[in-house]
């Protein structure tokens, strides 16, 4: 009973804290920058992930295994990812890039987990005999931090991508102009506005340099990011093919979900060839961590719908 209402409460307290949190950073984008408020985010994201951390301590004292049995708490455990991610990467850099997708993405996993589950998913249950062993806590905690970085690597690449195309349809659009101006007040002035097009528009003479730093920023933290969570994600399918042999009597029966989880890691190998090639570096490979954002999803959450294969007993139902 004790260890119910400490769940409840620290269930619903990392929530509020990290809704004031989005909160914050939505003012903080409105009025740029405050330091009051960024300071203020910073300690509510270190509240939220304490909040998590003792939701999953109580939880794993009082089920007497590790949390990670059910799609709930391992929700739960993405959203403590999520956090520790945030933390992590504030040590490495203080302005912290990564907080504008650590924070959204940790109350959205969260927050599914508290209001979109059933209450039944929520209780501790004895787990079945497949998850009774010692590799439950290495393949599923590499698996679900594997997801966590990759999520927020994609997420990197993605706006990579949407300020990158920005740039480019201004540009298309400025050249435009310059050929109707061209027309109206003749070829000598149409040259000029050419060549201060051309100027404007070099990779050297970028007129907001601010965006251009945050272009090279965003592939930076992406790369790093997501070389992280393919670490993990590899630790994680090879702890997992030790398990199923001892589980199953094999180290690969192509179930749905070990087939998606082929499926993502394949995706980012590609990714990783395509960044660390100077041909295929920039849009290219900011192009396959995007495929990788839905990949990840499907292999995370679409096979659980489904509720099918050896794995189905972390589905809906």
């Amino acid at each position: 009973m004790i260890f119910s209402t400490l769940e409840h409460i620290l269930t619903h307290l990392s929530f509020s804290i990290i809704s004031i949190v989005i909160s914050i950073h939505l003012m903080i984008l409105s009025v740029h920058e405050i330091i009051g408020l960024r300071h203020s985010s910073e300690k509510g994201m270190l509240a939220t992930f304490f909040s998590l951390t003792g939701l999953l301590v109580i939880r794993w004292i009082s089920s007497r295994h590790f949390p990670l049995s059910n799609l709930y708490e391992s929700l739960i455990f993405l959203s403590w990812s999520f956090s520790i991610i945030h933390m992590v990467s504030k040590l490495w850099n203080h302005k912290n890039d990564l907080n504008t997708i650590t924070a959204p993405s940790a109350i959205f996993t969260q927050g599914f987990a508290t209001s979109g589950l059933s209450s039944k998913m929520h209780q501790s249950a004895i787990l079945v005999p497949a998850l009774q062993s010692q590799w439950l806590m290495m393949h599923v905690s590499m698996m679900l931090l594997s997801y966590a970085a990759l999520l927020c690597g994609s997420l990197l690449s993605v706006a990579f991508l949407v300020i990158t195309f920005r740039k480019k349809i201004d540009i298309f659009f400025k050249s435009k102009n310059v050929l109707i101006k061209s027309f109206f007040f003749g070829k000598i002035e149409y040259l000029n506005e050419k060549k201060s097009v051309v100027k404007s528009t070099s990779f050297l003479s970028f007129p907001n340099y601010y965006k251009y730093q945050l272009i090279q920023r965003l592939d930076y933290w992406s790369y790093r990011v997501i070389s992280l969570g393919f670490t993990f994600l590899t630790i994680g399918i090879l702890s997992g093919a030790v398990w199923a042999n001892e589980a199953w009597g094999s180290y690969w029966n192509w179930d749905p979900k070990e087939t998606w989880a082929f499926i993502t890691w394949t995706i980012f190998a590609i990714y990783s060839h395509t960044r660390t090639n100077q041909s295929l570096h920039g849009t290219n490979s900011a192009l396959v961590a995007s495929i990788g954002f839905l990949i990840i999803w499907i292999c995370y959450f679409g096979i659980n719908l489904l509720g099918i294969g050896l794995h189905s007993y972390g589905s809906f139902t």
